[in-house]
C-alpha cells in the first residue's frame, strides 16, 4: 500500500516538470531562433532491472516513472522576413553563432540571429546580440559591424581569376562570421536567453567551424513551437497529474478503511 502513495507522489511530481517545459514552450513560441523541448519519461522498474547487481538504489520495481531528460531538436524551423541588412538565419541544422560575454569573456552558443550595431568603448563599431553580446568570426575574435555584406559573412565572396596569390590569401583572411556545429548538439545545456553552453568536462563535444554555412540575409528564424501539439501536451499532463492525485487519495481512502476495522 505504502508504494501506491510513492508511485502517485512520483508521478504527480513528473507530470508537474513536464507541465512546466510545455509551459516554457508556450512561451517563447515567438522567440526568434528558439527551439522547443520535450521531456519523455523513463520506468523506474527498467532503470532498476538494467542497473548492475552491486549497485545501491533506492528505485523498486513499479515505483512510477520519471522525466529521463529534456531533449532539444536543433533541424531548421520556419524563417520570417525582416528585410533588415543585420539579421541572418542559419539554414543548416545543428549549427549555431558564436558569441562572447564582454563581461566575463564566456562563450555560448545561439541560433538566433536577430543582431545590431553596437558602439564599444574603443570606438568601433561590432556586430551584437539584443543581450550586447559580441558575435565573433571564424577565428573567435570579435566581428566589426564593418562586415555585414552577405557574401562576405558566409565566406563566399567570388575573386577573379587574375588576382594574385596574395590578394587572394588576404580576401581568405577577411573576417567572417563564425558558424558552429557540434558532434553532440542535444548534450548543449541552456542557460537561458536562447543561448547554449558546453557541459563542463565534456571533451568529445568541441566546437567545430562550419567552412561554407547557408545563411538568409534579412531573414530570422521562427519558434520551432508547434501550437497545437503544446496544448495536447498540457491537456496529457493535467489529466495525468489529476490520475496520479487520485490514486493517492483512493490509497489513502483504503488506508483509512483498513485502520477503522482493527
Amino acid at each position: 500500500m505504502n508504494m501506491s502513495f510513492w508511485t502517485g507522489t512520483v508521478g504527480a511530481e513528473n507530470f508537474t516538470k513536464r507541465l512546466a517545459i510545455t509551459s516554457n514552450n508556450l512561451a517563447n513560441i515567438n522567440t526568434t531562433g528558439y527551439k522547443a523541448k520535450s521531456a519523455p519519461f523513463r520506468e523506474l522498474i527498467n532503470y532498476n532491472l538494467n542497473d548492475s547487481r552491486e549497485a545501491i538504489t533506492e528505485l523498486q520495481a513499479g515505483a512510477g516513472a520519471v522525466v529521463h531528460q529534456t531533449n532539444m531538436n536543433f533541424r531548421l524551423s520556419g524563417l520570417n522576413t525582416t528585410n533588415q541588412p543585420s539579421d541572418y538565419a542559419l539554414m543548416d541544422d545543428n549549427a549555431f553563432f558564436m558569441l562572447q560575454d564582454p563581461g566575463d569573456n564566456s562563450i555560448s552558443y545561439t541560433r538566433n540571429g536577430h543582431f545590431h550595431s553596437g558602439l564599444m568603448a574603443d570606438g568601433e563599431f561590432y556586430l551584437m546580440t539584443e543581450a550586447g553580446k559580441y558575435v565573433l568570426d571564424q577565428k573567435g575574435q570579435r566581428l566589426k559591424a564593418d562586415v555585414l555584406d552577405l557574401d562576405k559573412i558566409a565566406g563566399k565572396e567570388e575573386t577573379s581569376t587574375e588576382t594574385t596569390t596574395e590578394n587572394t590569401e588576404e580576401t581568405e583572411e577577411k573576417p567572417t562570421v563564425g558558424v558552429y556545429t557540434f558532434p553532440h548538439p542535444s548534450r548543449l545545456l541552456s542557460k537561458g536567453d536562447n543561448e547554449f553552453i558546453v557541459q563542463e568536462g565534456d571533451t568529445q563535444n568541441t566546437a567545430s567551424l562550419i567552412r561554407n554555412p547557408t545563411i538568409v540575409q534579412g531573414a530570422i528564424e521562427s519558434s520551432s513551437t508547434d501550437l497545437a501539439k503544446e496544448m495536447t501536451k498540457v491537456i496529457e499532463s493535467q489529466r495525468a497529474f489529476s490520475y496520479a492525485l487520485r490514486m493517492v487519495s483512493t490509497s489513502d481512502e483504503i488506508e483509512g478503511t483498513i485502520n477503522t476495522l482493527r
